[in-house]
């Protein structure tokens, strides 16, 4: 079933010039970036984002991450698009990773892992809407 989720390539990922090769995986796994956009997100924008985990004690942490420098945020489309990335990404931990994940690949650690991605179809549709309105987000033809 074709699907949208969100995917962000975190600031760790920008900062080494990783947008090319990890785009490029996305796409050799027919996935169509139908929207796309670099930004800084202020300090506000990452607490709305990852406001779920704010009890955690890892939140702090995430949001100066997430704000320290750009990311590249897209909107990924195709079939069965939610698991399809989170098989891409691999593992949160790219230790657990399997080879060949863009984590295995290019994460750092736990708290750097190169990228973000929706977890569930519910799940991407709140993400999606809070970085893209739906006339910038171009749907791939049926």
């Amino acid at each position: 079933m074709k699907e949208q989720t969100l995917s962000i390539l975190k600031p760790d990922a920008v900062e080494r010039n990783l947008i090319g090769k990890i785009i490029g995986r996305f796409e050799e796994e027919n996935l169509k970036i139908v929207a796309m956009e670099q930004r800084w997100l202020s300090r506000r924008e990452a607490e709305g984002f990852y406001a779920e985990h704010k009890a955690r004690p890892f939140f702090g942490e995430l949001c100066d991450f997430m704000s320290r420098s750009p990311v590249v945020i897209m909107v990924l489309e195709g079939d069965d698009a939610v698991a399809k990335n989170r098989k891409i990404m691999g593992a949160t931990n790219p230790a657990s990773a399997d080879p060949g994940t863009i984590r295995k690949l290019f994460s750092k650690s736990v708290g750097e892992n190169t990228v973000h991605g929706s977890d569930s179809p519910q799940s991407a549709a709140r993400e999606i809407s809070y970085f893209f309105q739906g006339t910038n987000i171009f749907c791939s033809a049926k």
